[in-house]
């Protein structure tokens, strides 16, 4: 990878990621459209869209619209020892309104807190499911003296809508990479705000880009019921016209770069991408077996776009994640520069690889075209081997810096046999696979 000088666009994100980071952002609400309204600033041609609840996507319905305004704990002495304010953390995502005064017993299963991790506010969700709860350190929780309290949470949950950020960028060709990342999380750095500040930085480089290859679609959606909302709209031109797809998230912290297979595996951009991030100092390759991601939607059987997932320290792997840890000292320019740098890298592999495919049904004949040799001895000729193994990786799926990796060869001996077979009729060129 070649990094950006003086992290201009890391310094760029980071500053976005910091104009972002207090909106009470979840699955939907008004956090959600204060971001985009952010975004929009910045990507004009960004086009935001709302999808009522109740809405039948696939499996699932789109949920009521939650919104928050305060929320706060009052202990027994008047002092709030839990405030909204403070860290939009402190509130259960989806918690129900609640004013109420309880004993400290009575409060204790509303609380949640991280004895292995005291000194942080864990983040906690109940999405789906009626109840409400608060979030507090565990050394504060250990302080907490017995009386009465009052809980006071100022949210609603009613219907609504789910929001979701399209922006298109075309190319030469209407063949489209796909590239997605949430904006569902509150006040968390690397596993939400690096997703989509790596995105606009990404989609501002492809727009000013001389030329564009292929068409480029950017999604900004809620985590999974977004995936999944965006999907049930929009699955059969997609099936149609991506042919290469990236779910961007966790990708701003200092650690590893990382990459998840594609659900298939074996596929252009899993090639590409294992070279982008085995060329780091701190490589990590996963399997789809460890997804955890949107990749589980794009991924999906029935779905199948091919699609991979790009990081820096992957989701559930470091001390900080969801929690109040995960802040913008987690998260750095230097650690977004990284991650800008190897979705650049594989997306500019993926501009410039050629496929090809051959026209004829079976094995060429090579010897009527003078492409074998005309003794038959106990090897074949190193030129004639390789003749024969560009063939049989001519499927489309191959570019020719595939085929010099998996064959060992230089690059240059494996162009020289494509420039051969291209005269002879035996090569032609094709986009890549599209998903399936």
């Amino acid at each position: 990878m070649q990094p950006e000088s003086n992290h201009a666009e890391g310094l760029f994100a980071h500053a976005l990621a910091e104009r972002l980071w207090d909106f009470p952002r979840s699955l939907t609400g008004d956090g959600v459209r204060a971001t985009f309204a952010v975004l929009q600033e910045l990507l004009p041609e960004l086009v935001v869209h709302e999808v009522p609840s109740g809405t039948e996507v696939f499996d699932w319905v789109v949920p009521d619209e939650w919104n928050i305004r305060e929320a706060y704990l009052i202990d027994p002495h008047g002092h709030r020892v839990i405030d909204f304010a403070f860290s939009n953390l402190h509130v259960v995502g989806y918690s129900d309104p609640v004013d109420t005064v309880l004993t400290l017993d009575e409060l204790q299963p509303h609380l949640h807190s991280d004895p292995e991790h005291p000194d942080v506010i864990p983040y906690v969700t109940n999405y789906y499911n009626p109840g409400w709860g608060l979030c507090l350190p565990h050394a504060l929780r250990l302080t907490l003296e017995p009386g009465d309290y009052r809980v006071v949470i100022d949210s609603t949950l009613a219907p609504g809508s789910l929001t979701y950020g399209e922006l298109l960028i075309p190319g030469d060709t209407e063949d489209e990479v796909f590239i997605s990342t949430y904006i569902c999380h509150p006040s968390l750095a690397n596993n939400e705000l690096s997703g989509p500040v790596v995105s606009v930085a990404i989609a501002r480089w492809l727009m000013g880009l001389a030329r564009r290859r292929y068409t480029y679609r950017l999604v900004f959606v809620p985590e999974t019921i977004g995936a999944i909302t965006y999907l049930a709209r929009n699955l059969e031109h997609l099936k149609s016209a991506v042919v290469s797809g990236y779910n961007l998230t966790c990708i701003g912290d200092e650690g590893d770069y990382s990459y998840l297979q594609s659900r298939r595996g074996g596929l252009p951009i899993d090639r590409i991408a294992r070279r982008a991030v085995l060329a780091t100092p701190q490589p990590k390759l996963y399997s789809y077996l460890d997804r955890g991601s949107d990749e589980r939607q794009y991924g999906a059987p029935g779905v199948d776009l091919p699609l991979i997932s790009l990081m820096r320290t992957k989701y559930g792997s470091y001390p900080q994640y969801h929690s109040s840890a995960d802040d913008l000292s987690f998260v750095t320019p230097a650690g977004l520069q990284g991650g800008i740098d190897l979705v650049r890298t594989c997306i500019s592999e993926f501009e410039e690889s050629i496929y090809y495919r051959t026209p004829v049904l079976g094995e060429p004949q090579l010897g009527k075209r003078g492409l074998y040799h005309q003794m038959h001895g106990r090897t074949v000729e190193d030129v004639v081997l390789l003749r024969t193994h560009v063939l049989a990786y001519a499927d489309g799926q191959h570019s020719v810096t595939d085929m010099a990796e998996l064959f060992e060869r230089p690059l240059s001996d494996v162009q020289a046999v494509v420039a051969e077979l291209l005269e002879h009729g035996l090569l032609e060129e094709v986009p890549p696979m599209k998903g399936h």
